[in-house]
């Protein structure tokens, strides 16, 4: 099989060409874990490969909760896109907890 007319990110069980003994050979980048990439996946769909690059962390934001259990997030954004297979781009928003200690907080009647 050739992955000459598609390559394709992520895995997609729909990216496959036609292989030896009527299987399916594939072309989506999961294949190199699976083993049943198309003999010419390295060289056609690889070479051109972009991995994902995100930018700096944000900065996290205020608790959730003016009193009490709550949380924070903080975010980053996509430099460039994951291409022709190539490494996709880690979490871009995070969360942790937070204790909300607003000054009216301890007044509450």
């Amino acid at each position: 099989g050739s992955c000459r007319h598609r390559c394709c990110p992520g895995r997609n069980n729909e990216c496959w060409a036609p292989g030896a003994r009527r299987a399916h050979c594939y072309c989506d980048s999961y294949c190199q874990r699976t083993g049943d990439c198309c003999q010419d996946y390295h060289a056609t769909c690889r070479r051109a490969a972009v991995g994902c690059a995100v930018g700096p962390w944000g900065l996290w934001s205020g608790c959730s909760s003016p009193c009490g259990v709550g949380s924070r997030a903080r975010s980053r954004q996509v430099t460039v896109p994951p291409r022709h297979g190539g490494d996709p781009c880690p979490d871009l928003k995070q969360r942790r907890g937070c204790l909300g200690q607003h000054p009216s907080c301890g007044t509450a009647k």
